[in-house]
């Protein structure tokens, strides 16, 4: 694992990291924090760190849990064009996500920032 991890550090743009995450679903959760924190440092568009939050989130919300907050951060801080970003809205909070935009603006920082930008003109 070590040498995989090590490997990883010269991925230029995230996509490495994505498919081993993709590949490895079953088995890489004790080496998470190392690979989002890698996503984190190389993911220069946030592109692969709101891919793996979907991905991770739709395969078991709940078991990785632990890494979506930092990968939605990631996501966020990184895309500044708003490529990325808005698709994680409906795919983290659900089809609904509209209906309870007000609600959810106001119990989730991550949910707020990215609608803020999605929505400049929305108001709480």
């Amino acid at each position: 694992m070590n040498q995989i991890l090590k490997n990883l550090e010269n991925d230029f743009d995230g996509m490495s990291t994505y498919e081993y995450i993709v590949n490895n679903v079953d088995t890489c959760s004790e080496c998470m924090s190392d690979l989002v924190e890698n996503l984190k440092r190389v993911d220069s568009t946030g592109q692969f760190l709101a891919s793996s939050a979907r991905f991770l989130n739709a395969v078991d919300a709940e078991k990785f849990a632990p890494w979506l907050p930092s990968l939605i951060e990631g996501a966020i801080s990184k895309d500044r064009e708003r490529r990325y970003i808005g698709s994680l809205l409906e795919a983290i909070w659900g089809a609904d996500y509209m209906e309870r935009a007000q609600e959810l603006q106001l119990s989730d920082d991550n949910f707020r920032r990215i609608y803020k930008r999605i929505y400049p003109t929305s108001i709480v």
